[in-house]
């Protein structure tokens, strides 16, 4: 099959999400000029640099009360975000926070999440999340179609979680990271394994 996504594709359910997959999933906290708190997830969400750290995540749509989803109006507001990653055991949680709320609901208390306060932002955190990335925003970027924005941010400090690294290393089967494929559909990591580059020195 072959199709022109400007034609459609004549499915009946875009298949799009479902071969760009897995996707790490961005759960986003952002705290508002207010005070009031967000957390939301986002599956267009990807590392993108090494040195220095940086990370980008892209949130489609509008509110009727904001310029922008919320995270995306916080982070206007504030110039920072936080990246918490999204493991297994905190699925329902996540999902819960995937709604469409006003923007003085905070997310962390509708969900039940326990929060902690970012060391580097002023900015709220997931408390237990196996890891969270505290981000300085760099640059807001439009993309082509409707209410369509990319964020990018530079890492300025990095929480792990103890109980997840092992001998020196940020072990992900230790906390099954979840993953957004297609359609309604996640996965989940629980094994991994290595290839050597051919330019690896031995």
């Amino acid at each position: 099959m072959f199709y022109r996504p400007a034609d459609g594709h004549g499915l009946p359910h875009n298949p799009f999400n479902a071969i760009v997959s897995p996707r790490p999933i961005g759960w986003i906290s952002s705290r508002g000029a207010d005070g009031v708190d967000n957390l939301a997830p986002y599956s267009f969400f990807n590392a993108v640099a090494y040195t220095p750290p940086q990370v980008m995540f892209s949130s489609s749509g509008t509110k009727v009360d904001r310029d922008g989803k919320d995270s995306l109006a916080n982070i206007r507001e504030t110039g920072v975000f936080c990246v918490n990653i999204v493991e297994y055991a905190m699925r329902d949680a996540m999902n819960a926070t995937s709604g469409s709320h006003a923007a003085h609901v905070d997310e962390f208390e509708f969900a039940g999440i326990d929060k902690a306060e970012c060391d580097q932002i002023a900015c709220a955190r997931v408390a237990n999340a196996p890891a969270s990335l505290e981000c300085r925003l760099t640059q807001i970027v439009k993309l082509e179609g409707d209410e369509s924005t990319a964020i990018f941010g530079e890492v300025v400090g990095v929480h792990m979680r103890d109980d997840c690294l092992v001998d020196g290393v940020f072990d992900v089967t230790r906390f099954q990271p979840l993953a957004r494929l297609g359609y309604r559909d996640y996965a989940i990591v629980k094994e991994v394994f290595s290839l050597t580059r051919p330019d690896d020195k031995v």
